[in-house]
């Protein structure tokens, strides 16, 4: 079977996944050079622009043929007016959005430097998350999938829990999170895709594979991977009961930021259109890999055409 028809999408509707979590203005830096202590840095590039985890990995949904809801919070301030805005102007269905009284909209100042590394400083108001958005089964039955992050944990704990107990992909963005966050959230998920640091401190080993399996044996009702960048993905196949590593494009990083959660929405749509988790796999490092090469966020999340194209190089 050839790549174009490993990652074609199914034939008739687009799948829909939910997205529950992160929604925030970031303010974007290009810099030469991470600043190294105090003083003055001076860009010579910048972009404000509506992602997140959660956000950001709907955009990537929308970018490779899907459809994607958000479920987040903003306060009742322009911040939260121009998140709204800007998330519903890149195609992402925003009338699940909370707008939550007496909050602050998240904010984030980020400076990416010349290798594509960066500098995140993130605000978000804990006023934000303290209630948990009402919905019903019905409104979960009409997606294919559900991804939550950890942003929002109470209302991911009960979008998981609904998810899972109607038969969805019920998939978690395991990400850095407050203690007990991702032990709260794990055993409701049946997949969980953890960022290499939140895995380490996890795990308890710096060993990547081993890390995967570890993980495996504490959630072994969940599918377990492990992104670590430009090493690629480790992930443990339960027909070969085995750590299997995925490796990615070789690319120029210019911006690493929301790499992460492009992996998570083009592997939740993967999952919702019925791919093989390893081609699933494989179709997310691609993806995130493309979105490394420009500046700009989620804004460089590529197509499905793009991802297609680049699967044929190593």
């Amino acid at each position: 079977m050839s790549a174009l028809s490993i990652f074609d999408p199914p034939a008739g509707r687009a799948r829909h996944v939910l997205c529950v979590g992160a929604a925030v203005l970031d303010t974007l830096f290009r810099v030469r050079t991470l600043p190294q202590g105090q003083g003055k840095v001076l860009p010579y590039d910048m972009l404000q622009i509506a992602e997140g985890m959660a956000s950001s990995a709907a955009y990537a949904i929308i970018r490779l043929g899907g459809k994607a809801s958000l479920w987040g919070a903003v306060g009742r301030d322009d911040t939260g007016e121009r998140i709204i805005r800007d998330l519903d102007a890149a195609g992402i269905d925003v009338g699940g959005m909370s707008r939550i009284e007496g909050a602050r909209s998240a904010v984030s100042t980020i400076l990416v430097d010349d290798d594509g590394e960066r500098l995140i400083v993130p605000f978000y108001d804990p006023e934000l998350h303290h209630t948990v958005k009402a919905f019903s089964a019905d409104e979960i039955a009409a997606f294919d999938a559900v991804l939550v992050d950890v942003r929002w944990p109470a209302l991911a704990l009960q979008v998981l829990k609904t998810a899972r107990a109607m038969g969805r992909p019920a998939i978690l963005d395991g990400d850095v999170a407050p203690d007990g966050v991702i032990e709260e959230l794990a055993p409701e998920a049946t997949h969980i895709i953890f960022s290499e640091p939140a895995a380490q401190r996890i795990a308890g080993t710096s060993d990547v594979p081993e890390m995967a399996r570890r993980l495996k044996q504490r959630f072994d009702h969940a599918f377990i991977c492990v992104t670590a960048g430009a090493a690629g993905s480790h992930w443990f196949d339960e027909q070969n009961n085995t750590v299997t590593h995925c490796p990615t494009i070789s690319i120029k990083a210019v911006d690493t930021l929301a790499a992460g959660d492009i992996f998570h929405g083009a592997f939740a749509l993967a999952i919702a259109e019925g791919m093989a988790p390893a081609d699933a796999i494989r179709f997310s490092s691609i993806a995130a890999a493309i979105k490394c090469e420009s500046f700009g966020g989620r804004s460089g999340s590529p197509t499905r055409a793009e991802v297609i194209c680049r699967s044929h190089s190593r």
